[in-house]
């Protein structure tokens, strides 16, 4: 599956939009990493218990996006896009969407 961020795949042509192919997950914060975050606030810095959780989040956002678009047909989806909320104190969903299409 080829997933790009632009409209177009270089070298290829569309031949047909499929529709919107997208891909969640919710991830909560856990009270070992809040603790060592709120440790490292104090020094500041990069909070890497935080990064890691995201970075896990976004591909695994990605990864049922692209079954999303599998499902559908697609050859690739273009417009990758990430999107983020809150859904309760501590949880927050990260989103990854883009257009599902058939390449020439």
């Amino acid at each position: 599956m080829i997933v790009v961020s632009t409209e177009t795949v270089s070298g290829k042509v569309i031949k047909e939009t499929l529709g919107i192919a997208r891909g969640s997950t919710v991830r909560a914060r856990n009270i070992g990493r809040d603790i060592f975050a709120g440790l490292k606030n104090l020094v500041g810095g990069e909070i890497s218990e935080y990064t890691k959780l995201l970075a896990d989040a976004r591909e695994e956002a990605i990864a049922r996006m692209i079954r999303d678009a599998e499902r559908l047909g697609a050859d690739a989806v273009v417009n990758l896009r990430f999107t983020t909320s809150m859904v309760m104190q501590g949880c927050s969903e990260i989103m990854a969407y883009g257009t599902a299409v058939k390449l020439q």
